[in-house]
């Protein structure tokens, strides 16, 4: 039997697999389908769910039933279990390598460009947009929607307001049709129906897909926009320095 402290962590464990690293890696960029995924390793379906599963079973992956085909399910990269998971494995081999706070962006005014869009606008996008502005307030960021409602949602407002400090009151859902003609960087579909209906925009931005059930949807009421608002908030700290990296490779004065 081993000794204490001999074999690698879990997290080693699990992403040293190359096939399982690449998955990781797809997964990183965006939530995608397991056909997706296929497509993008170049390896068969089957393959690509076993691998899946160990990655699900080891906390590094979690997967929510896609509200556009309830035969499809998204799969969605857990970046704050990765970074505990990976933290751990660090300082097992020794303390002095634990991972600091990410990065955040160049703060230079106007240099990145970002559009959140879900179906209503009432309550995920705006969600993401708000809380990308108040970390960091130099990027452009703005939300609209295929389908907007009339006004924000009240538990939506409620939860910037309690959760994060954020005072979205006066802000009101704007049809995508108000975006169509402006430049951004980074568009990001925010639930499964609009992703299949999220028009191209033009100079090519990069395209990302977050599958965030509607909190709206179920009974829960407000616990579910908390569990919503927490997600987002965990997706946007972890986009920041994306944002970072984009803003030297992508954007041009």
């Amino acid at each position: 039997m081993p000794s204490l402290g001999r074999t690698a962590p879990p997290f080693f464990r699990l992403t040293g697999h190359p096939l399982r690293w690449r998955l990781l890696r797809e997964l990183a960029e965006s939530d995608l389908r397991v056909r997706e995924l296929a497509t993008r390793v170049g390896e068969q379906q089957n393959l690509v769910s076993y691998h899946l599963r160990l990655l699900r079973d080891g906390g590094l992956v979690r997967a929510t039933r896609s509200s556009f085909d309830g035969r499809d399910s998204y799969y969605h990269l857990d970046l704050d279990r990765c970074a505990d998971a990976l933290a751990h494995a660090a300082t097992a081999l020794h303390p002095a390598l634990l991972p600091g706070d990410p990065p955040l962006p160049d703060a230079r005014p106007g240099r990145v460009a970002v559009l959140f869009v879900c179906t209503g606008n009432s309550a995920r996008s705006p969600i993401a947009e708000a809380l990308l502005r108040d970390r960091a307030g130099h990027v452009t960021v703005a939300s609209a929607g295929s389908r907007p409602k009339p006004v924000l949602h009240t538990d939506a407002v409620r939860v910037l307001r309690e959760a994060y400090g954020v005072d979205v009151s006066r802000q009101r859902p704007r049809h995508l049709d108000t975006v169509a003609d402006r430049r951004f960087h980074h568009v990001i579909t925010m639930c499964d129906r609009v992703r299949e209906v999220c028009p191209e925009f033009p100079h090519n931005p990069r395209r990302t897909h977050w599958s965030v059930p509607d909190p709206a949807a179920g009974d829960d009421g407000y616990a579910a926009f908390q569990r919503t608002a927490a997600d987002i908030d965990a997706r946007v700290r972890h986009l920041l320095p994306t944002l970072s990296t984009a803003a030297s490779r992508e954007v041009r004065p």
